[in-house]
């Protein structure tokens, strides 16, 4: 099962304890997420993936739950479909490229006023990503391959997108600004 840690700063989420129900159900009553520190984040969470595939529908989940979990009142939300989008990229990226070497840790992080928020995912590989920063001058995409338009994707649906070294490995991280309540879609 994933580990997950609540939200910081904020206490709990509303009509939960430490952390969504739906992180809640997915961790089980005997392992309590535990709160994050992180003074000017409202909310945060990090959450141990498996490192398999099975990782990725995981993460899509709880992405989703998660914002879903907030309540569509909640200002500056990301979009959940880009944000959920967007997270499998990098989960599958990792599951991918790591070749089953430590464990993946998805870290949400929500911002307060305007909103928005910054999605990592740690690693142990302290290789830098593919081309994140933009393809190689000269290079074209084939639209017909199976593989290589996840950092594509990302660099164009994110307002943010790069890495960085860790203690143990690397974190790929993007970000995604919030939506005004009025320009947000239904659920």
């Amino acid at each position: 099962m994933p580990e997950a840690s609540g939200p910081s700063a904020g206490g709990a989420i509303p009509g939960g304890s430490a952390g969504p129900p739906s992180l809640r159900a997915l961790t089980g009553p005997a392992e309590p997420p535990a709160l994050l520190a992180a003074a000017d984040s409202p909310t945060s969470w990090r959450v141990r993936l498996p490192h398999t595939t099975a990782a990725v529908p995981i993460a899509r989940h709880l992405i989703r739950a998660a914002l879903d979990d907030l309540g569509p009142g909640t200002v500056g939300l990301p979009d959940r479909d880009t944000a959920e989008l967007l997270t499998a990229e990098l989960v599958a990226n990792a599951v991918e490229h790591t070749a089953g070497l430590g464990p993946i840790e998805l870290v949400v992080e929500l911002f307060s006023a305007p909103g928005g928020c910054q999605i990592e995912v740690h690693d142990s590989q302290p290789a830098r990503p593919g081309e994140l920063d933009g393809p190689a001058p000269g290079t074209e995409v084939d639209p017909w391959q199976e593989h290589g338009r996840g950092l594509l994707l990302i660099r164009a649906l994110s307002s943010d997108c790069g890495h960085r070294p860790t203690a143990h490995g690397k974190a790929v991280w993007f970000t995604l600004p919030g939506i005004p309540a009025q320009r947000r879609p239904p659920p």
